[in-house]
């Protein structure tokens, strides 16, 4: 389970998180919308502890990430799909990550197939196209088995097949059990692939809400988003 509590971060003047308060359950597809600008990412950086909170708490099962045993076993996060070294195969690219976290190699054929590329694993990840990249960046997500996955827009490139398919992905591994946090600026594609949403804009929240209630009130919250994001929508 995640928790955020009371969450803040500030960069000098400028408030990125203010005072974010939720809890994103184990066994369903969390979205987290909000408009480019939100907050999203900040929030997902305070919970891998990439930067610090000014004020506040962001808890993985009841811990900060820096106390976490073999974190990488306990969380998977997809960031930045182009942070990889580019003369380095998709297959040692994995296997790096693999043996910096002591998982088992077995694990990177294993997620090089579940992603879908299996058939370019030996292939130098600069010859790939964004897409391919999303894909590479979600099979390092995947790679320690996770129980919480933090996914920043992970649909960005990906074609109308490939967008099925992480939808598809998402909901087997939320009902496996594990907790699926994932942002996104769209909210057509979050109605249709998210279980529960948390809404935020300038950093606040706005709505915490089941998607399918979400739909039911989709003109009502987008005018809460204009209010909010001073006219800039998701």
């Amino acid at each position: 389970m995640i928790e955020l509590r009371q969450l803040t971060k500030r960069y000098g003047r400028t408030t990125a998180v203010d005072g974010l308060t939720c809890t994103v359950r184990p066994g369903r597809v969390t979205g987290f919308l909000g408009p480019n600008g939100a907050g999203k990412s900040t929030t997902l950086r305070l919970l891998l502890g990439l930067d610090r909170p000014t004020r506040g708490d962001a808890l993985i099962g009841g811990k900060r990430y820096r106390d976490l045993p073999e974190p990488a076993r306990h969380v998977g996060a997809l960031l930045d799909a182009g942070a990889r070294q580019d003369g380095r195969t998709a297959r040692n690219h994995l296997t790096w990550l693999a043996r910096a976290s002591r998982i088992p190699l077995r694990r990177v054929g294993e997620v090089l197939d579940l992603v879908g590329l299996a058939d370019v694993a030996d292939r130098r990840t600069r010859t790939f196209s964004l897409g391919m990249g999303q894909r590479l960046g979600l099979a390092a997500a995947l790679l320690g088995d996770p129980e919480v996955l933090l996914l920043d827009e992970p649909v960005n490139g990906l074609d109308p097949e490939g967008v099925r398919w992480i939808r598809t992905l998402l909901r087997d591994l939320a009902q496996e059990g594990r907790t699926v946090f994932v942002s996104s600026h769209l909210m057509s594609e979050m109605a249709i692939t998210a279980d529960h949403l948390v809404v935020i804009g300038r950093g606040r929240l706005l709505a915490d809400i089941g998607t399918a209630e979400f739909v039911d009130r989709a003109d009502s919250l987008e005018d809460a988003f204009f209010r909010l994001t001073g006219g800039t929508g998701a």
